[in-house]
């Protein structure tokens, strides 16, 4: 096992020499963080764009209703522009004066989205105009100026009344946003790593005749093999530290209430991948091949898993499948965790499974490896 370690340690530090394995550990992890974070953002965590169609300025109560809007995390348009936004609220340009009279008065908003996309446009619309209906209630009953200033000292009171919102059970809403794409991208990125930066040296070493002369040390066959499973075990576990120090401190990702837990499933994921790249090493005879097979194996099981989206929204087919797939148990594992709150307890078919399948896996690589 000592030598086993050495050549772990060897192969580890010459890795971390290679250019392409600190953009692919370090670097674009955070971009595709960021990308998919973005891009899967849930519910009221994208700006939206609204445009406000009036004739006129609508005074005072127009400008509460627009800083109520603001709130709701809406970018507010007065001009028209030659990109037609998603929704439009028409506001009368006599709003404040309609008010003040005590006239009863339509605000009508237009949308082209439907669906849930939609019934969410209705309700921050709609929480915006009855918070500033309300403050104009409360305003009206004190006798008090409908202007700005009446407004913001509303706003400073402090409130009688506090809502506690507490959850009434387990979470059982799948994640969205930067909870699911940064776990995600991370099992992801392991799984090409270790495909792609701990398999090619394998290749290259193999043709340029660098295991023929290794196979002619003392070294056994199983400490040349073990040698390299630790040595990308090794290095998927720093990008793995990597991907959760920059989640945490660069994107603000919740880890759920026991985050030491969830080395109970990386660890094992990173020895599956490890295995992984032991077999395609050995299946793979030039770089080319590796790559090809490496990324685009990757990317399918990384979509069939969930690592893309939730799987829980997706068709009960494709959640059959992913219970059937290895990405699949590592993030039904981590969403157990980090997502749902679940104790360390509640993994262990996962844990069993992935455990299981780095055993079988790195069997058939120490099986298949060859010098030559």
């Amino acid at each position: 096992m000592r030598r086993a370690l050495f050549l772990a340690r060897v192969d580890l530090v010459k890795a971390l020499r290679t250019r392409d394995v600190w953009v692919w550990t370090f670097a674009m992890p955070i971009l595709f963080f960021f990308f998919f974070s973005k891009m899967g953002g849930g519910a009221g965590q994208v700006v939206e764009r609204l445009r406000l169609e009036s004739a006129g300025p609508g005074g005072v109560v127009a400008e509460e209703l627009e800083r109520r809007l603001e709130e709701e995390r809406y970018t507010l348009e007065r001009e028209a522009s030659e990109r037609e936004p998603r929704r439009v609220l028409e506001v009368p340009a006599d709003l404040t004066e309609r008010a003040l009279a005590g006239e009863a008065t339509t605000l009508r908003l237009r949308r082209s989205t439907d669906g849930l996309s939609g019934n969410f446009d209705d309700v921050r619309v709609g929480r915006a105009l009855y918070a500033t209906l309300l403050d104009l209630a409360v305003l009206r009953a004190r006798g008090e100026p409908l202007e700005a200033a009446s407004f913001a000292a509303l706003r400073a009171e402090p409130r009688p009344l506090a809502l506690d919102v507490v959850p009434a059970g387990e979470r059982r809403t799948p994640p969205s946003g930067k909870q699911q794409s940064i776990p995600g991208t991370m099992v992801m990125f392991t799984l090409i790593l270790l495909l792609t930066g701990g398999t090619i040296p394998i290749v290259l070493e193999r043709r340029q005749g660098l295991l023929r002369r290794l196979a002619s040390t003392p070294i056994s066959r199983g400490e040349v093999v073990a040698g390299r499973w630790l040595s990308n075990v090794g290095l998927g576990l720093i990008q793995i530290a990597w991907a959760i120090a920059v989640g945490t401190f660069l994107f603000g990702v919740d880890w759920g209430p026991h985050p030491a837990a969830i080395a109970l499933v990386l660890v094992p994921w990173a020895g599956l991948c490890s295995g992984l790249a032991l077999v395609l090493a050995s299946l793979a005879r030039t770089e080319g091949q590796v790559v090809g097979t490496g990324v685009l194996a990757s990317n399918l099981l990384a979509a069939l898993g969930g690592c893309w989206w939730p799987i829980e929204v997706a068709p009960g087919w494709m959640q059959d499948l992913a219970a059937l797939l290895p990405t699949g148990w590592t993030m039904k594992g981590l969403h157990a965790l980090v997502n749902f709150g679940h104790p360390p307890v509640s993994v262990w078919p996962q844990v069993l499974a992935l455990s299981l399948a780095t055993l079988a896996v790195t069997w058939l690589g120490a099986r298949l490896f060859r010098y030559e």
